[in-house]
């Protein structure tokens, strides 16, 4: 299984890309990585306190940096940022590093989600639904473009979606052989 040595989760927040991919980390018998804690642990700041200071952009280009380390660096079940795929360089390392899983999930669901999460700076807004209807809106396509599979996390137990997932990377790459 992974025969392309990572398997990158891709979606926007609130899909369950961390929860779902610590318990597919742990089936697949791979170490765990977040590329927004990574970031975190790496500037001794959270997200919220980057966007800030640095804007979205510097944020994008501390994430860019972490995502090329992931390419590189040993087989690893990969959650990454909601916006990850807004850069063509993550997009094109993501898709020729590993097998990308875009978790989708509704408007309602992301919005039950994210609604008291503070750590969320793209959504300390009036209208955090407008936000996430146009963050979709942009970045969809962009999820898609790159996903070897697609799977709705809405109402899904994450160990049951986690399992789900192995079961179709596995078949994707045998059929793939």
């Amino acid at each position: 299984m992974l025969e392309k040595n990572r398997l990158f989760l891709i979606g926007p927040m609130g899909a369950g890309k961390t929860t779902i991919g610590k318990y597919l980390a742990e089936i697949v018998g791979l170490p765990f990585k977040d590329t927004d804690q990574m970031i975190e642990e790496r500037t001794g700041a959270d997200i919220p306190w980057i966007f800030d200071v640095e804007g979205e952009e510097g944020f994008r280009r501390r994430e860019a940096r972490v995502i090329e380390e992931v390419c590189a660096d040993e087989p690893a079940v990969i959650a990454t940022g909601g916006g990850v795929v807004m850069l063509e360089e993550n997009r094109s390392r993501i898709a020729a590093s590993g097998t990308v899983v875009y978790l989708a999930a509704t408007i309602e669901q992301q919005l039950e989600r994210t609604g008291k999460d503070k750590n969320r700076p793209l959504l300390n807004t009036d209208d955090p639904e407008g936000v996430i209807r146009e963050l979709m809106q942009h970045r969809e396509t962009l999820y898609l473009g790159i996903a070897d599979l697609v799977r709705k996390s809405d109402n899904k137990n994450p160990r049951s979606a986690a399992q789900e997932i192995s079961r179709a990377v596995t078949e994707l790459e045998a059929d793939q052989q």
